[in-house]
């Protein structure tokens, strides 16, 4: 039988998972200036409960750094151990913009770096740059692309406006189509990467709808979400 103690013990590690979630989705919309009463919210606890895990938002947004560059930094060396250059260059890209930097981009600057911090991003600067490296001997890679271009490209397709904007809506309906949208962009952006020309664009064709459904209002007549 669950003891108390193990439950609380579980309780409290999946209201934190929700946390953080929600920070992350949150920071997306509203950036840096996001309230601790939305990120409550939108996980579904107080905002004691946060306070309680998480004494500053400061705090709150170092933590949501530090679990990104370890999964940029654990992405990057999953992507030096294929054997294969452009496989192990897009694993990480991927697997980085599905990680979403993009929306930890405006805390920036607004919070001192911890130790641990500075040590995981310059371990992954340097994986990164093996990961670019390793494609330019290979001849897979443009020529004259660097981690840093890699890196900036990460962060502007790690964020999805169009997406986003549907979220604010409360259009899920359109959900699918927006993200089967997102797919294609990306590829599209990454296969720009490319020393040799690359294969067609995968999934199916966005129709005209995605931008033409943002303006019409619900079907159901509900009120988007505050």
């Amino acid at each position: 039988m669950t003891s108390s103690r193990s439950w609380r013990s579980e309780e409290v590690a999946r209201n934190d998972r929700a946390l953080l979630r929600a920070a992350r989705e949150v920071l997306a919309v509203d950036g840096a200036h996001a309230s601790v009463a939305s990120i409550a919210a939108r996980a579904g606890v107080g905002v004691g409960s946060l306070y309680r895990r998480y004494r500053t938002k400061q705090e709150l947004f170092q933590r949501l750094c530090l679990i990104a560059l370890r999964e940029y930094l654990d992405a990057a060396t999953e992507g030096l151990a294929m054997d294969d250059p452009w496989e192990g260059l897009m694993h990480y890209a991927m697997a980085s913009i599905r990680s979403g930097p993009g929306s930890l981009a405006p805390v920036a600057g607004t919070f001192e770096p911890t130790d641990e911090m500075t040590e995981l991003a310059g371990q992954g600067d340097r994986a990164v740059a093996r990961l670019v490296e390793r494609a330019h001997q290979a001849k897979v890679l443009r020529a004259g692309l660097t981690p840093v271009d890699l890196e900036l490209l990460i962060e502007q397709l790690s964020k999805s406006p169009l997406e986003e904007q549907l979220q604010r809506q409360g259009r899920t309906e359109m959900g699918d189509a927006a993200r089967n949208a997102r797919e294609r962009v990306i590829a599209i952006a990454l296969d720009g990467l490319r020393a040799v020309p690359a294969g067609p664009v995968p999934g199916q064709p966005p129709g005209y709808e995605l931008f033409a459904m943002r303006w019409a209002p619900p079907a159901d007549g509900a009120q988007p979400p505050e």
